[in-house]
């Protein structure tokens, strides 16, 4: 299945919407011999706490149902790049990432180590190479300080050790419950402008993100696609997979603005609501 590049398809009756799941097998998103997969750029929480975050809004999932950035970090480290087990990660981030890194056999530096570092002139001493060192991931990390930051540098700096450079996610902002804050994308903008060097980055609308998801679900991608209300990330994301896409209209995106000449992010469909599927009998 290619992504129309033209005008996405109106999904209005019930006839539309079986011949549109008529189509499918894998959403990511969401339905009975349908697999249902969430997507996530948060790389805060491990797939196990994700159900039960879920389990607590009523909604029954597993942790093969939830595919984050950091469980896609660390399905792209055990089985696409074979990372060495003498080597370890070194996480700036939170407890998602070393959980998911370490449910695959790969053992974690830094996380919560320095979350109370202060540093001083004196101690860029302290800061020592580290061989063992072979990947770099960032995400977000509320607890993020100088020396953190000064450690990936110094991990990274070595051209000729060959750290890997990862990113879960480039989103530029975080939601909160108050608000909108910095998010990932931010955070780490300190090292790529030092480093002059960019980072892989795992997340939507990445496709390493999606042949990881390939990768561990061996699904077929001309029967799969991206469900979401984002064009910039959810619908650029199926469409740099090359995926099928479906644009709802229950958050960020305006049917006007999906459908503007000028707009180059394109969804293959577009529907009213995910809930509209359940007009469908037996869905």
């Amino acid at each position: 299945m290619v992504p129309s590049t033209s005008s996405p398809e109106r999904l209005n009756s019930v006839q539309d919407y079986k011949t549109f799941l008529d189509k499918f097998d894998t959403f990511l998103l969401d339905c009975d011999d349908k697999k249902l997969v969430f997507v996530t750029n948060n790389s805060t929480l491990s797939r196990a706490n994700y159900v039960k975050k879920f389990q607590k809004l009523g909604i029954a999932a597993s942790e093969e149902d939830i595919f984050s950035s950091a469980f896609a970090t660390a399905v792209y480290l055990s089985t696409i790049v074979n990372f060495p087990s003498d080597k370890k990660v070194f996480v700036i981030g939170e407890s998602g990432i070393v959980d998911e890194l370490n449910d695959v056999g790969i053992q974690c530096k830094g996380h919560s180590e320095d979350n109370d570092a202060i540093m001083g002139h004196a101690d860029f001493e302290t800061i020592e190479d580290d061989p063992s060192i072979g990947a770099v991931v960032c995400g977000f990390d509320i607890n993020i300080n100088y020396r953190k930051l000064a450690k990936a540098y110094k991990y990274l700096s070595n051209k000729e050790s060959g750290v890997h450079f990862i990113l879960t996610n480039a989103d530029a902002t975080f939601p909160s419950p108050s608000g909108i804050y910095p998010g990932t994308g931010s955070l780490v903008q300190p090292l790529i402008h030092s480093l002059k060097r960019q980072p892989l980055v795992m997340g939507k609308p990445n496709k390493p993100m999606l042949d990881c998801f390939f990768s561990k679900y061996k699904t077929d991608p001309a029967r799969t696609c991206m469900v979401g209300d984002r064009l910039d990330t959810d619908i650029e994301f199926g469409r740099q997979g090359n995926i099928a896409t479906l644009l709802v209209l229950t958050g960020v995106t305006h049917e006007e603005d999906a459908l503007k000449p000028e707009e180059p992010i394109k969804p293959t469909y577009i529907i009213s609501s995910f809930g509209e599927f359940a007009k469908v009998e037996n869905f």
